[in-house]
């Protein structure tokens, strides 16, 4: 961080220990376009291991779309939080039982997978869960595709000390 002003106000929570990790702690509609963000409203935290794969797909999202190298990466990077075009919010109900939602999303469920209380009802299309962090990830990532994308999968395979197979 390369200034002690904290741009995001009130939207991410500036002390929150994920902050050190570049993870912003946000509601489920963030004001800012960041990356990816925790909701704060959770049932749940992170583990240690899934604030690790929080930060990781953060990290993997600017290496693919910027470079490992990039001078935009390194402008990002400039700053406490990492933004772009669209939020990824991950929201956790209880131990290896994640959700997500893209902060652009108009119509269907608000979460994906549904939340425990709406699993398997009119309002749960996917008709899943409980789902861990990676596989919620995976769901993400295979954007419009069957499967992860090759670049994801890649990206984990390199980092085997945080997505262990």
């Amino acid at each position: 961080m390369t200034s002690t002003a904290w741009p995001y106000g009130t939207d991410a929570d500036r002390d929150d220990p994920l902050t050190e990790l570049r993870i912003p702690v946000t509601g489920a509609h963030p004001m800012w376009r960041y990356i990816a963000t925790f909701d704060r409203d959770s049932e749940a935290r992170p583990t240690d291991a899934e604030a690790a794969q929080l930060a990781s797909y953060i990290e993997q999202y600017k290496v693919y779309f910027f470079g490992a190298d990039s001078w935009y990466k390194r402008k990002l990077e400039e700053q406490p939080l990492d933004t772009d075009a669209v939020t990824r919010i991950f929201h956790k109900w209880g131990e290896d039982d994640w959700s997500y939602r893209v902060d652009t999303w108009q119509y269907g469920p608000f979460w994906v997978p549904a939340g425990p209380r709406l699993r398997g009802g009119q309002h749960d299309d996917a008709r899943i869960g409980p789902l861990s962090l990676v596989q919620v990830m995976d769901r993400d990532k295979h954007m419009h595709t069957e499967y992860p994308s090759k670049d994801w999968a890649a990206w984990k395979t390199q980092h085997p000390e945080v997505f262990p197979t």
